[in-house]
């Protein structure tokens, strides 16, 4: 069995890949993983362990069966959670649609989901539950909406403090994981 330290960070990647020079780097989400990365980068404190950086790295053309999803995979089955960045642009890709259900539904890895529209515990909110925008976007991604009730799902903003707080929190952690169910941090 892998040794699960990484935070697999799943993200809409435009199908077909963008041709430009750019490939996968021009689409939004795409660069939202790229901030976790960066705040990696600038304090090596910051508990983001990039399952990505775990195996070869994988090129805009890769065949799908025989090289993305066997590499996909192994990332998943050596992470303790994924990292779920969903967008009002994130589309129901074929990879982040295998990545979702491979790891939720075999792998039973805790989900944080950040949201990079919302800054705030507070923007996330309306009366203390999430606001019927944030759920909307769980429609952007149908196997995650209907596999979120298998495993614990943490929704956040694009706040480096709370997110550094989410991925200290072993609740949200494949070997430690508290019940299923969806959990927010109270303002």
């Amino acid at each position: 069995m892998a040794y699960r330290n990484g935070n697999y960070t799943a993200f809409y990647v435009a199908e077909p890949f963008n041709p430009s020079a750019l490939g996968a780097h021009a689409t939004k989400d795409f660069q939202y993983y790229n901030t976790l990365r960066m705040w990696k980068g600038a304090d090596v404190a910051f508990p983001f362990v990039d399952s990505h950086d775990k195996n070869y790295s994988v090129r805009d053309g890769s065949d799908w069966e025989f090289t993305l999803k066997p590499r996909l995979r192994e990332r998943l089955r050596s992470s303790k959670n994924i990292v779920l960045i969903l967008s009002s642009i994130t589309a129901n890709s074929r990879a982040l649609r295998e990545e979702v259900d491979y790891g939720i539904n075999d792998q039973g890895l805790p989900v944080i989901v950040i949201y990079p529209e919302y800054s705030t515990k507070e923007s996330l909110l309306v009366n203390g539950s999430l606001k019927q925008e944030v759920k909307n976007l769980w429609d952007n991604l149908p196997v995650f909406r209907d596999s979120m009730d298998k495993v614990p799902t943490l929704h956040v903003p694009m706040n480096k403090e709370l997110i550094k707080t989410s991925l200290q929190d072993s609740d949200f952690m494949v070997g430690s994981k508290k019940a299923p169910g969806i959990f927010r941090y109270n303002p």
